[in-house]
């Protein structure tokens, strides 16, 4: 296993980071005896880094990690990385609250890495508001939180402005080689870097989708390879082969995958890929482009769009559902896209109003696409679905409330 070094944290950490939002599964629930298997794996094979969140399994996965690490001292040799769901607080007290559930989950009094959980531009005004960087640094002085990032979902323009609004220790973002241009981007990773940000790396592989057997004229390109790859072997030395990057995660459901995860990982230092190989990849992602519905690079230039419309990640599902038969993409569009966790920017919201037709580089008839979209998306439960997701958002924010004010009337009882 390779390791690098956080810029700011001065730890080295694997470069492979544990995943686990997708981890194996059961009867509908997680298979402990198969998901132990593979933390006790990744610990042997010299990984250091476990990813969890509340959300994570239907909120399964932060109590498994924690009953995984209890085992056998084997807290002490990893880093335990979790997220605060803000969409679930409204006040720094809202915020202790969950804090405290996630410690007691983890079975531990100190969370090493902690990052406020998908911020787009709405979501970070909104968190702050709700006092977010009061909590972390207060969290942070008293030693439950020992470094303090976020993960980002949203616009290049959005990325800059949270990055420079604290000191932040570290960030995460979605990176592969078919979103360079998407979300924080290229252009997010390397301005994260100059700061002196950690960057970890979230969907390398978008999905999983980038390790399945691509379609022909794909994987014509990488048979012009002088070195045989699989195509998640190009996938993850691609997003290595940058020095920025700190750690990459993966969500290994199989231990097949996470041997060839750690075979890749034991060989891929930053720079490693000539100037040949680059290329090769560069004529995947095209390709990949090519046969994707809609040719959206992701450049966002047709944003703001005055109806609210998230129209890169519309498309961004779209394709996904088409090129690699994703199903799990309408689940994505259904949260990212409803309104549950921000304000709705479904392709129905289109008025036509033409405003991103004079915008869009590629001249693409983004109009007379998102209907597509919204026939693929949002079918007759479509409504339904999003209204059970919305009204389960806010009973969690409500419970914990709840769960807050009886917390705070025990303590004055007793006083």
């Amino acid at each position: 296993m390779l390791y690098r070094t956080m810029p700011k944290t001065k730890e080295p950490l694997s470069i492979l980071g544990f995943g686990c939002m997708r981890l194996p599964t059961a009867n509908r629930g997680i298979d402990e005896p198969a998901a132990l298997e593979l933390v006790d794996m990744a610990i042997e094979r010299g990984i250091t880094y476990f990813d969890t969140a509340v959300p994570y399994h239907m909120g399964a996965s932060e109590p498994f990690l924690g009953r995984a690490l209890a085992r056998d001292g084997k807290r002490s040799k990893v880093k335990i990385a979790t997220k605060l769901p803000h969409w679930q607080t409204s006040s720094t007290r809202d915020m202790e609250a969950v804090f405290a559930s996630q410690l007691a989950n983890l079975q531990t009094d100190v969370i090493d890495y902690y990052l406020v959980h998908s911020l787009n531009a709405d979501t970070w005004a909104r968190a702050r508001e709700a006092g977010v960087i009061d909590f972390l640094e207060k969290a942070k002085r008293d030693g439950r939180i020992r470094f303090a990032g976020f993960s980002y979902h949203g616009s290049r323009e959005g990325f800059t402005p949270i990055v420079d609004a604290w000191n932040w220790d570290f960030c995460q973002i979605q990176y592969n080689i078919l979103d360079e241009q998407n979300q924080a981007g290229t252009a997010g990773l390397e301005y994260a870097a100059s700061k002196g940000l950690g960057v970890v790396i979230m969907e390398p592989l978008r999905g999983g989708n980038l390790a399945r057997t691509p379609p022909s004229e794909i994987q014509a390109v990488w048979n012009r390879a002088t070195t045989k790859r699989s195509p998640a072997e190009w996938a993850l030395r691609w997003v290595w082969n940058r020095p920025e990057v700190s750690v990459v995660l993966s969500g290994m459901t199989l231990p097949e995958h996470l041997e060839e995860n750690v075979r890749i990982a034991e060989a891929a230092l930053p720079g490693s890929l000539g100037t040949d190989e680059l290329s090769l990849a560069g004529e995947a992602a095209a390709a990949y482009r090519r046969l994707m519905k809609v040719g959206c690079t992701g450049c966002q230039y047709c944003l703001p769009c005055p109806a609210g419309v998230d129209i890169p990640g519309c498309f961004d599902a779209y394709n996904n559902f088409h090129l690699f038969q994703d199903r799990s993409a309408a689940g994505f569009y259904l949260i990212r896209m409803s309104g549950a966790l921000g304000k709705p920017a479904l392709a129905s919201q289109c008025v036509r109003c033409g405003a991103c037709l004079k915008k869009c580089p590629q001249s693409l008839p983004i109009p007379d696409l998102l209907p597509d979209v919204a026939k693929t998306f949002e079918g007759p439960l479509f409504r339904i679905k999003a209204a059970g997701l919305k009204t389960t958002v806010k009973v969690q924010r409500l419970w914990t409330l709840f769960k807050d004010k009886l917390k705070a009337s025990r303590n004055h009882k007793r006083s």
